[in-house]
């Protein structure tokens, strides 16, 4: 029998949990005099079991659990997903299988699930200053329950917040959303590999202010939260990792807060900083804006301005976070302040601190004639160069053009370039020659024809995330076509190499499927 959201209390919901386990080890349990304090209890074929604490854990009994024991638990939780997770109805209960090589079941982790009120009170002047937040803390320090909670706290605040459940942890296991989410609404996940798809279509389909989403931990999970944040629209969501500088480290995850990538100065340049040509810098925005790590459910460091703090890690230093205390009678103290001095101030990637001017911040503005603009947008994206396309030659730094249409229309030319306008021209209307010709404008180092492809590529696989729609890459050799084929395919997308040598190129589609050089 279904029960209604506002007779749900903590104490129905704990019995509901203890209901599932044989009657041996339900007694045992209510026994215990700390049962209010448990986490979670431990099945385990042929062991006793037993209830773990924060710091502790207790036998329930001698008798080794037995597969009749598992078989009566799991029939009375709901069917287990493909992330091995199961739930009761309308609680926060977690019940977690380990099977062995035939996917028989010999091991259950009955985790308690807690909604608990104000615990975002530590954060709650960055959770309503519209910052994009990302929470960070070791298993079980209450990542998931702030994150309920910052659910709750902005949908009270007349917010359209979309939950992306994928476990069903942060609205429980039922197809009414626990109360402890507000007025949040909540999308579930069929499948766990398809979180990337669902954050998307959280956003296309349903207007969402603020999408919260948990345990970002794939590539294509965290190019969505990407999309999501270049869209205005707010993410608060947990990652895998425990400080800023784990997130920046790892390869899978380190977009979340701009990436890393190698960049080689010029002579005079390295001098001038002290370092060696090539360095590493941020490739690119942050996708959140604030990083909060969870030392535990008390204290918390917290970094506001992540792209300065990446670009510091990079330049050697340990940047001081901003450490709040919560105290015994509630209280919310700063007990430490962030170290802004140590931390350069800039205002993007690191070799942006040789500009002088406001005006050398400005974009370079392209005019295409006769050129492709998706083609000069995904050049610019590929290079990382800080450029954008012209509305008209009037307000263009440069036109780039064919040779051809430089010959047919010399008249009209002429007269763009009496204003002072450059003209560049390439052979052909293709991603590559556009490259090249932007190189020579930003006087770039020599970058590998490979690395190029696979930018393309990455460009490409955004896109089609993005608007489903097939893209057609640059032609290349068929060593880099496969590349580009495993590439997509990583994202499970569909891959198709079409066209004659020399000009066979890869064309990349939404959906699953196998590649063809």
């Amino acid at each position: 029998m279904a029960v209604k959201a506002e007779s749900i209390s903590p104490g129905w919901e704990l019995t509901q949990l203890l209901d599932i386990f044989p009657l041996p080890i339900r007694q045992a349990l209510v026994r215990l005099p700390n049962l209010e304090a448990m986490i979670e209890v431990v099945l385990d074929l042929g062991r006793p079991p037993e209830a773990r604490f924060e710091n502790d854990f207790v036998y329930l009994s001698e008798t080794p659990v037995s597969q009749e024991d598992l078989a009566q638990v799991c029939s009375r939780v709901t069917p287990f997903a493909g992330d091995n997770r199961a739930g009761i109805e309308q609680t926060l209960h977690r019940i977690s299988a380990i099977r062995n090589r035939t996917g028989k079941i010999v091991g259950l982790t009955c985790r308690v699930g807690r909604a608990v009120y104000g615990t975002i009170d530590i954060v709650l002047d960055i959770l309503r200053s519209g910052q994009s937040i990302c929470l960070l803390g070791r298993p079980g320090v209450g990542k998931t329950t702030m994150l309920r909670e910052c659910a709750r706290m902005l949908s009270e605040d007349r917010k359209r917040v979309v939950i992306v459940d994928t476990s069903n942890e942060i609205a429980g296991d039922s197809d009414i959303p626990h109360p402890g989410i507000g007025t949040a609404r909540r999308m579930q996940v069929t499948d766990p590999a398809l979180q990337h798809a669902v954050m998307i279509e959280a956003v296309e389909n349903h207007m969402p202010q603020v999408v919260v989403i948990d345990e970002i931990g794939t590539e294509a999970e965290a190019l969505a939260a990407r999309t999501i944040a270049e869209r205005g629209v707010t993410l608060i969501g947990t990652a895998h990792g425990q400080t800023l500088e784990n997130l920046l480290m790892n390869p899978t995850l380190s977009d979340l807060v701009g990436g890393i990538s190698a960049v080689t100065l010029s002579d005079e340049e390295a001098r001038r900083r002290g370092t060696r040509k090539t360095v590493l810098e941020r490739k690119a925005p942050p996708t959140f804006d604030a990083v909060v790590e969870i030392h535990d459910r008390d204290r918390l460091a917290i970094h506001k301005n992540v792209a300065q703090v990446v670009d510091a890690l990079l330049r050697g230093y340990q940047p001081q976070p901003e450490i709040r205390q919560r105290s015994a009678s509630g209280a919310v103290a700063i007990v430490q302040e962030a170290d802004t001095e140590s931390m350069p101030a800039l205002a993007g990637a690191l070799h942006e601190e040789v500009r002088e001017t406001d005006e050398a911040d400005r974009p370079l503005f392209i005019f295409p004639y006769g050129v492709s603009r998706n083609k000069i947008e995904r050049a610019i994206h590929n290079l990382r160069v800080n450029a954008t396309i012209a509305r008209t030659w009037d307000d263009a730094d440069l036109v780039l053009t064919l040779k051809a249409l430089e010959r047919k229309e010399q008249p009209r030319l002429k007269q763009i370039a009496s204003e002072n306008v450059p003209i560049y021209s390439i052979k052909t209307n293709t991603t590559t020659q556009i490259q090249g010709c932007l190189k020579n404008v930003f006087n770039l180092p020599a970058i590998d024809n490979e690395e190029i492809a696979l930018r393309e590529a990455e460009e490409a696989i955004y896109q089609v995330l993005l608007n489903k729609n097939a893209v057609e890459l640059s032609p290349q050799t068929s060593y880099v076509r496969r590349m580009q084929h495993q590439l997509a395919e990583r994202y499970r997308l569909q891959s198709r190499s079409t066209g004659l040598e020399p000009n066979r190129r890869v064309r990349i589609m939404p959906g699953g499927g196998e590649e063809r050089l």
